[in-house]
């Protein structure tokens, strides 16, 4: 697979902004102390490290040792010792039928070949699997700004040929019954932006994800935008954050499916 965000600096000051709280809520009522956990697609590992503080242990992975390092190193900063770290594909998992509680994913599978797969994969090791997934054809903005429409255009032609589906949020209930879930809770949550602080971390943030990460290189590499029209789109994001009217709701949608 072709990651559509890469893991420049930009995307990772808003991945590790996430934690349990903000991003694993639906799961959370789900833990025990004695709950072991499987972390499909960590990450920075800023919800891992929270997760592990609520179980007896957490299998993190990711689909390179690069990749994982990150997590690793989020680990080693908080001194959480019950994580392990290992690199896997989620379309083969390489652990055993039930090996563990929970299988856990966020935000990971828009950016799967087989999505529908890699829930399969999770239930056949867990007995229960939570995912979360926003849905970009659900984010609501104020003012309408023409570039972020742009911005969410150019977006879904790189992440489409990535074979990736940004309208995830929308199928999360879909995939798991053609996964083979039959006893499946549904639940929707969000994320808003509208305090300054919060515009100029998120504006900010993705303006210089539109011009600096992998995204705005593919979608140079494949003539879907030119220098210019990435600039503007990025100078639209920072006319969004400037705006005391400026408002931004992203949409998730989530699973919990009992194996």
């Amino acid at each position: 697979m072709h990651y559509t965000h890469g893991h420049h600096e930009s995307v990772l000051r808003s991945h590790r902004w996430r934690t349990a709280e903000n991003s694993a809520a639906h799961l959370l009522p789900h833990l025990t102390p004695d709950t072991t956990l499987l972390d499909v697609g960590c990450g920075p590992g800023t919800i891992t490290a929270d997760l592990a503080a609520r179980v007896a242990h957490v299998t993190a992975t990711e689909i390179g040792p690069g990749e994982l390092g990150l997590a690793r190193a989020e680990a080693e900063r908080r001194g959480t010792p019950n994580i392990a770290f290992e690199v896997a594909d989620a379309h083969a998992l390489p652990y055993g039928d039930k090996a563990f509680d929970v299988a856990h994913a966020h935000q990971v599978l828009q950016h799967l070949a087989d999505p529908v797969g890699a829930l399969r994969e999770m239930g056949r090791v867990a007995r229960l699997v939570a995912a979360r997934d926003s849905d970009y054809g659900a984010f609501t903005w104020y003012p309408a700004l023409p570039e972020l429409d742009e911005w969410l255009a150019l977006y879904y032609a790189v992440a489409r040929r990535n074979d990736g589906e940004p309208d995830a949020g929308r199928r999360m209930l879909s995939w798991a019954r053609a996964a083979g879930f039959a006893d499946i809770e549904v639940s929707t949550s969000t994320w808003t932006f509208a305090t300054p602080g919060d515009r100029a971390f998120w504006g900010g943030m993705w303006a210089d994800r539109v011009v600096k990460s992998s995204l705005g290189r593919q979608a140079l590499d494949a003539g879907l935008a030119t220098p210019e029209d990435l600039r503007r789109i990025a100078d639209g994001w920072l006319t969004w954050a400037a705006d005391p009217d400026g408002y931004l709701t992203i949409v998730h949608g989530e699973v919990l499916c009992r194996a």
